[in-house]
């Protein structure tokens, strides 16, 4: 049972000013299982109590997930003056005041980003500490030999000296392009370009794929977000091999 004040829930669930939401409420605009609440601070269980706001219906949740099919060009942060950022992106209907994104895609990397308000579990995610991997495919300027992969796998020093976790590396290359997947549970600055160059390749293009067992949804065209499952928050922890 997770209880929180009615002010809180309708602050976060509907982007108002916690002000604004204890106006709501005072004003007789917000009922509780059908009947009218005027105090704002009225605990509410949010897996059985239903709300409404001048007769609609919303779902009070404590956080929220998104799954994003981050596109080139767009830069992961919350906010900058000058470029388009990850939350510019993210639809009304999803838009909280508190959101972040949990770990960063490079602005030309795309793939599988996943977007919170929920620091511990973002926590879970991005440190290495809990063994969560994150698949990536690299598009390569060179063909990936086996002594780069025995380099990688062992644990690749990059060029400023840092080292890095020991990876688990695939060749996908075929007769017309150079690829690899790639999976690390780090999430260094420029992390899988800059351990490619510690092998002497180059990284053109660059897409995650999966984060633990779940995998991009196929069905989110680039920019296009959704909420996430809680089948789906639980394969971030699992591994797939």
């Amino acid at each position: 049972m997770s209880l929180n004040r009615l002010d809180k829930l309708i602050a976060l669930n509907c982007n108002v000013s916690r002000k604004e939401a204890r106006e709501l409420v005072k004003s007789g605009q917000v009922k509780v299982n059908g009947k009218t609440v005027l105090r704002s601070e009225e605990l509410i269980d949010t897996s059985l109590d239903r709300v409404e706001i001048n007769g609609h219906d919303f779902i009070s949740k404590d956080h929220i997930y998104i799954m994003m099919n981050k596109p080139a060009g767009v830069i992961t942060a919350t906010k900058d003056e000058h470029k388009q950022t990850v939350m510019d992106l993210i639809p009304g209907a999803l838009t909280r005041r508190s959101l972040f994104p949990c770990g960063r895609l490079d602005r030309n990397t795309t793939g599988l980003l996943i977007i919170t308000d929920d620091g511990e579990f973002c926590h879970r995610i991005v440190s290495p500490n809990h063994h969560v991997y994150k698949t990536y495919i690299a598009r390569l300027t060179r063909p990936l030999d086996e002594k780069s992969i025995k380099q990688l796998e062992s644990g690749v020093t990059l060029t400023d000296g840092s080292e890095c976790l020991p990876a688990k590396v695939k060749n996908l290359s075929d007769d017309y392009t150079y690829k690899a997947q790639i999976k690390i549970r780090e999430g260094k600055y420029h992390q899988v370009k800059r351990m490619f160059l510690a092998v002497g390749n180059h990284v053109d293009a660059l897409e995650r794929i999966a984060i633990g067992s779940l995998k991009l949804d196929g069905a989110l065209a680039p920019g296009e977000c959704r909420e996430m499952t809680d089948e789906e928050l639980g394969l971030l922890f699992e591994d797939d091999g």
